[in-house]
């Protein structure tokens, strides 16, 4: 038995997009079941996100501290932000991110992990990058605002990050599963066993 997640598709008898706001819209689907019954499913529609694990040479993990208003928490957070163009190359975007979010830039990258963050209710697939070889980015800051005018950044061991997220500490999604994936890999086949910063993404396909 191959335990792998596999594409499939049931029988839509009839859809709606019942709100539609700046970034994300909620679409309403009738989905046919496996015993012929029909239901309604309510998800968001989301275009995508990266998340960047940028790792420096003394094996610190770059992090923001961002407010959060649906949690009402600043939560500790990698540097992430939304696929803002359909078919948006997903490592250009995660790049752009590093630099926007932490002036920082990276020689070296690979690809982490990919999930989907609540995949009951929400289509969002996140690709989340394993950056090293850091260094200070060129050219001017980006102007942050609203909610990224207050942030925070620190660089914190990896091993106090697992720590925290265990200890139930840390919340955001793409910060546990980007600490502890590569927790994961650093105790097991090494980080030569990632796939490659382009390597394809089936959720959000891209050109290179």
């Amino acid at each position: 038995m191959v335990i792998q997640d596999t594409p499939e598709e049931w029988q839509v008898t009839a859809t709606g997009t019942p709100f539609t706001g700046n970034k994300t819209s909620v679409r309403t689907d009738d989905v046919v079941m496996p015993d012929g019954s029909v239901v309604r499913r309510d998800y968001q529609v989301h275009p995508g996100s990266v998340a960047v694990l940028a790792l420096d040479d003394a094996g610190r993990v770059l992090v923001l501290r961002q407010y959060r208003h649906p949690v009402r928490h600043k939560l500790w957070e990698i540097p992430a932000g939304l696929l803002d163009v359909p078919g948006e190359n997903p490592l250009h975007a995660a790049q752009r991110e590093l630099y926007e979010e932490a002036y920082a830039k990276a020689e070296d990258w690979r690809v982490l992990t990919d999930v989907y963050t609540t995949p009951g209710g929400c289509d969002e697939a996140v690709r989340i990058f394993l950056a090293r070889n850091l260094s200070e980015a060129d050219g001017e800051r980006f102007a942050v605002s609203e909610e990224e005018a207050d942030m925070e950044l620190a660089r914190v061991e990896l091993q106090e990050l697992v720590r925290g997220v265990l200890a139930g500490e840390l919340h955001n999604n793409c910060l546990v599963v980007g600490v502890l994936s590569l927790a994961a890999v650093l105790a097991g086949d090494g980080i030569d066993s990632l796939r490659p910063a382009e390597a394809p993404w089936p959720a959000r396909p891209f050109e290179a």
